[in-house]
């Protein structure tokens, strides 16, 4: 006897299409028989962690107890940080377990949520999941076009959207016009700043930190991530910054003990470590000016980034390049499924990483 299982499911999760990570470096050296690979493509920190932090892990011992269910010293740190209240933070395995409990607890089939085109993979897989309308809105020089985000709003409307800086574009929304939205959309709308590459951005004089607006809109969920300038991608640990009514209904469908005790401990110990952030803040801007100066070079036309990765148009689709760069060791991500398909969005690497890249991308550029 058979059944079709797919018929048992929600129809929003048996239509959804699963997200594709980048490829990892193991996975290319099996298919290509590769020695030596350079991976740009998943916007992780290439200094890897912090001495201090790997110091406090390899000091950890106990793993046969459950982590602290609440990770009351973390929020403790984090509260301090962002100057609120332990009340005030929930948190998550990545910033991406933030985005689904918002969208578990406050959205049902009944209503829309609004994202902007070219973002997050995740707004349209979470908003699915629940069978929630999509409310898609045209980005505006491949960025938030925040009026128009505003002038669609409707009875419907639960949540909004808004990567600051944008995955995969790297575009950005000022302050000024941030909170102008936030003044004006109405307060039983969910307002969700998310700030993964928060740490990258904040040397632009008009780029907002929305942590410190929390106390002023009750509606309003910003997200971080240790993932990026921390370094602590493969440990998976996040938060979000929210008034304390939103912060209980988030931790009502929390899972228990979504945090292991390793990273916990990590993200505690990579907060103090303000020195392993400027590194890693300098890092990036020093290498992204040389890929930008190589793209010039080549006559390249990329979109201006304030994260730690950059999209390149090579005015037909990419798929043949990124095939190629693959075959020369160099694992880089194609966006067509962010609606960019002669994009290819590159990370920004190791001095030596970098070079590897704008040489080989030079030479299959030149053919």
């Amino acid at each position: 006897m058979s059944c079709d299982l797919f018929s048992l499911a929600t129809s929003g999760v048996s239509g959804l299409t699963p997200y594709r990570p980048g490829k990892s470096i193991e996975q290319l050296q099996r298919e290509m028989n590769l020695d030596e690979v350079v991976k740009l493509a998943s916007n992780e920190n290439p200094l890897g962690p912090s001495q201090i932090v790997l110091d406090a892990i390899s000091a950890t011992k106990d793993l046969s107890r459950y982590p602290d269910g609440d990770g009351f010293n973390l929020k403790k740190r984090l509260a301090k940080k962002h100057n609120l209240k332990v009340e005030n933070i929930t948190l998550g395995n990545g910033s991406n377990d933030i985005l689904e409990m918002v969208t578990r607890a406050f959205v049902t089939t009944n209503h829309e949520v609004i994202y902007s085109q070219h973002s997050f993979a995740v707004y349209p897989l979470v908003t699915q999941a629940v069978g929630a309308k999509h409310g898609v809105i045209p980005a505006n020089g491949w960025g938030h076009d925040l009026d128009a985000m505003l002038s669609s709003v409707n009875n419907k409307t639960r949540l909004t959207f808004i990567a600051n800086p944008n995955n995969p574009t790297g575009t950005w929304v000022d302050s000024n016009n941030l909170r102008n939205l936030l003044e004006k959309i109405p307060d039983n709308i969910i307002v969700l700043v998310d700030e993964a590459y928060f740490e990258y951005a904040r040397t632009e004089e008009k780029y907002p930190d929305c942590s410190q607006w929390v106390n002023d809109f009750d509606n309003l969920i910003v997200t971080r991530t240790f993932s990026k300038a921390y370094g602590l991608a493969a440990l998976r640990i996040g938060y979000s910054l929210s008034h304390p009514d939103i912060a209980n209904l988030l931790n009502r469908v929390r899972q228990p003990f979504n945090n292991n005790s390793l990273a916990l401990i990590a993200a505690e110990v990579a907060l103090q470590d303000t020195q392993y952030i400027r590194k890693s803040i300098e890092l990036n801007s020093d290498e992204m000016n040389k890929l930008i100066q190589a793209f010039d070079n080549m006559g390249l036309e990329y979109i201006p980034s304030k994260a730690n990765f950059i999209c390149v148009d090579f005015k037909q689709p990419s798929l043949e390049i990124y095939q190629n760069l693959l075959k020369a060791g160099v694992i880089v991500r194609p966006i067509s499924d962010y609606g960019m398909p002669n994009h290819l969005r590159i990370s920004i690497g190791l001095e030596h990483e970098n070079e590897k890249f704008i040489n080989e991308l030079d030479k299959i550029i030149a053919k």
